[in-house]
């Protein structure tokens, strides 16, 4: 398999981790009756896989691994 397609599946299933851990959020924030911190500790982890999916798309521009659909 060439990288580039490696790197796209790789986007994919984070994109797929950071919608999982905001519906646990939002399950927590609804269902959750006592102050816990599983929702804060789900969208903490939901802001962590954002921040680090940016910096991902970032270095795959720049290694040239993806690009931008020129019409």
């Amino acid at each position: 398999m060439d990288i580039s397609v490696v790197f796209k599946f790789l986007i994919i299933f984070i994109l797929a981790i950071i919608l999982i851990s905001l519906t646990k959020g939002l399950h927590f924030l609804m269902k959750d009756d006592d102050q816990s911190t599983k929702m804060a500790k789900s969208l903490t982890i939901r802001v962590v896989l954002s921040v680090f999916l940016f910096i991902l798309i970032f270095f795959g521009y720049s290694m040239g691994w993806i690009t931008p659909n020129h019409i």
